[in-house]
């Protein structure tokens, strides 16, 4: 089967959807974005650590579905791979974000 698109194209969303997600995990920017309120900073940090954590799990999903497809370069096993690993950082990437809206109400 063959794709109606490059190979490279979904991959590099994947890259740039991963950049977004270890931004806003390990760069603060979720904790800049949801914490900045009123309540202490702390608090906040600590429910964002955990919904971080909750997300992290789509995000390995993400990651191991991008190196598999990677590794499996035949034209259906890479389609599948590669879609389920999109499929999961945008998850991924959700989670966060619901996640963040919690814990700044």
């Amino acid at each position: 089967m063959r794709l109606g698109f490059s190979p490279l194209l979904p991959t590099v969303a994947g890259l740039l959807l991963a950049a977004l997600w270890g931004l806003s995990v390990f760069a603060g920017w979720g904790v800049e974005a949801f914490c900045a309120g009123d309540e202490s900073p702390s608090s906040c940090s600590e429910r964002f650590g955990a919904v971080s954590s909750a997300s992290a799990l789509f995000a390995a999903v993400a990651a191991i579905c991008t190196l598999a497809a990677w590794l499996r370069r035949e034209g259906r096993a890479f389609g599948f791979l590669i879609g389920a690993g999109l499929a999961c950082w945008v998850v991924a990437e959700g989670v966060l974000f619901l996640g963040g809206m919690l814990v700044q109400s």
